[in-house]
Formats: structure tokens, C-alpha cells, sequence
């Protein structure tokens, strides 16, 4: 190779990787939840997660910000790609929803989307506060992966579905039901109550 000067296109590719990969761990932060998953008040706390719906070959993603004091979810949308305009969307719709969020803390695991600058940006440029988990971690982001846990049991294990429309159509049902119905555990009182 060295005879006829030839190189390796691959480690080009590799060095974009090493510094995409730079990148994002620049912009990682501090865990600033510390797995403290109560409240004592409303946009006090959020935490954010995208998880997947599939149904047969098919797949839909599902991004969700929920406040930790209510339980409720802020926000939410679905997309055919998990990608950052996923999540921004979801974003945008919780403060279009929720004007009093500065000082609010945002917590999420270190995905692309969250690391990214034009997230950080939105959160900063709206006073909220980012913070992610430890790196292989789920645990610091438990309550919103519970909720998706539950979510997903809830839906695609009780009905027969004979399309990833139908699917997704059933988990928008059951959002409204768990913001509006749903029993849930009161941050303010230790019973259950309806919120």
C-alpha cells in the first residue's frame, strides 16, 4: 500500500467518529437528579425518554416529558424516526404548554438527541436546567422508564392490533387516560388520589 500510496478509507471515517463521539461528551452534564424521583412541586422536575412501539416489522417512537411532582405527562409526540426533531417537537410542546419553567430541571439519559447543541440551546435559552444520567444507567432515569414499562403492557399486550396505526392510536387513547384518569400516587399527600 505504501508502494502506491494508497490509504485507508475507513480510518477517515473512524476519526469522524472519534470526534462526533468528542462532541457529544463535551456536551453531557452533570446528573443532577441523583435518582431523587419526588417534588415537592409542579415544573419543578421533568424527566424525558424516547421508546419504541413496534408492531410487526413496523416501529414508531415515542418521546415523552413527564413532571415528576404531578406524574403527568407534559408532553409527548410520535414520529416514524428516533431523531432530534423528535425531540425537540416534544420539547416545544411542553413549553408552549408550561410558560413557568425557569430553574425547571430537565433530566434524560445522554442520547444524541439530548446532547445535541440545538437542545441544549431551547433548554438554556427557557432557563431550564439539563441533566442526564450516569452512562449505562437506567436506574437514574426510572420513573419515565417505568412509565414507559407500564405504557407498553397496558397497550400492545391486552389488545389485538391489525396495524402500527391502530397501535399507535390505542397509546394516544391511553396517554389521555393516564393524564386524566389514571390513579396515581400524590407527591403532597401518601394516598391515592385522582390528578
Amino acid at each position: 500500500m505504501k508502494k502506491y500510496d494508497l490509504k485507508v478509507k475507513y480510518a477517515q471515517i473512524t476519526n469522524l467518529k472519534k470526534a462526533q463521539r468528542r462532541r457529544i461528551e463535551a456536551n453531557v452534564v452533570p446528573n443532577l437528579l441523583n435518582r431523587h424521583f419526588n417534588t415537592p412541586q409542579s415544573n419543578q422536575t421533568w424527566v424525558t425518554d424516547i421508546t419504541y412501539l413496534i408492531f410487526g416489522n413496523q416501529r414508531r417512537y415515542l418521546s415523552t416529558i413527564l413532571d415528576l411532582h404531578t406524574r403527568k405527562i407534559v408532553a409527548y409526540r410520535i414520529g416514524p424516526m428516533n431523531s432530534l426533531e423528535l425531540v425537540i417537537d416534544t420539547l416545544k410542546d411542553a413549553l408552549s404548554i408550561e410558560k413557568e419553567v425557569y430553574g425547571c430541571v430537565l433530566h434524560s439519559d445522554q442520547g444524541f438527541q439530548y446532547t445535541s447543541l440545538q437542545y441544549q440551546r431551547i433548554c438554556q435559552s427557557h432557563g431550564i436546567i439539563t441533566s442526564m444520567s450516569r452512562k449505562g444507567n437506567p436506574l437514574d432515569n426510572a420513573v419515565i422508564e417505568s412509565f414507559h414499562s407500564i405504557l407498553k403492557k397496558e397497550t400492545i399486550y391486552n389488545n389485538q392490533f391489525t396495524s402500527i396505526q391502530q397501535y399507535v392510536q390505542s397509546v394516544i387513547a391511553w396517554l389521555d387516560f393516564y393524564n386524566s384518569d389514571r390513579i396515581k400516587l400524590s407527591q403532597t399527600k401518601s394516598r391515592y388520589v385522582f390528578i
